[in-house]
């Protein structure tokens, strides 16, 4: 199949991109690298000739609401528009466990996204995913030294080349509108993986565990953002990915 991912060069959208050549499919980048601006539409419509199905893992660095929300609302309408005049017969766009129900700034945009997807002219699959195991490492980076700042958090992460695979297996099915969440094989507390990880980099710095205010904050270290059954099982540990960093190293 042609399938276009956008956000094709990012750390999930490189890694669709990877599996879907791995099965033979032909990938199409949407970025701006590649000439295509999702927030302004330039490029959209030459990049989505003859593609037959979409994977939107397109994304924005920010805990603001209105600059999640102003990216996400205008990044998703350009994208359907676009699929739609392209003939696309499937969108699969992916989104974050209580994305729905925790009004975080970030997440407000991912909310105003899957209201946008599923109110949309193309046929369309939501799947919703916890953390990745990646993302306490992004946490380090983003804090100053000598600390990490790490929200209270209950989460069970999950390997991001899994969630890859999933959404590859998405888009070769039919729509299926919100489909099961995915998430990690544990339970787990983000500062106590933010610890290990800097165990296992050999990295001095004080982890300093921050609730985030209000009903949001609540939510966060109360377990919203971990799904009840059914949902997909991913298998790769926290501990295995940490396995994976040492061999890199």
């Amino acid at each position: 199949m042609r399938i276009a991912v956008a956000g094709g060069t990012g750390l999930l959208g490189a890694l669709v991109v990877a599996e879907l050549r791995r099965q033979g499919d032909d990938p199409v980048v949407l970025a701006r690298s590649h000439g295509v601006d999702l927030t302004d539409g330039t490029g959209l419509a030459a990049a989505l000739d003859g593609v037959e199905a979409v994977i939107d893992v397109a994304n924005v660095t920010t805990t603001s609401r209105r600059r999640s929300v102003a990216f996400f609302t205008a990044a998703t309408t350009q994208l359907l528009a676009a699929a739609a005049r392209a003939g696309a017969g499937h969108v699969v766009t992916l989104s974050i466990v209580g994305a729905d129900t925790v009004d975080f700034g970030y997440y407000l945009g991912k909310r105003r996204q899957e209201e946008l997807l599923a109110a949309g002219p193309v046929p369309w699959t939501l799947l919703r995913a916890t953390q990745f195991h990646e993302f306490a490492g992004q946490l380090v980076d983003r804090s100053p030294r000598p600390f990490v700042v790490v929200p209270r958090m209950a989460t069970r992460p999950v390997a991001a080349g899994e969630v890859a695979a999933h959404l590859v297996r998405l888009a070769h099915g039919a729509p299926q509108g919100t489909a099961q969440p995915i998430a990690g094989p544990e339970d787990h507390d983000m500062g106590d993986l933010v610890r290990r990880l800097l165990r296992a980099t050999g990295q001095r710095r004080l982890v300093v565990p921050v609730r985030l205010p209000g009903r949001a904050g609540a939510g966060m270290a109360g377990g919203a953002l971990v799904p009840a059954e059914p949902h997909v099982h991913g298998r790769q540990t926290y501990a295995e990915h940490l396995e994976t960093l040492a061999h890199r190293s």
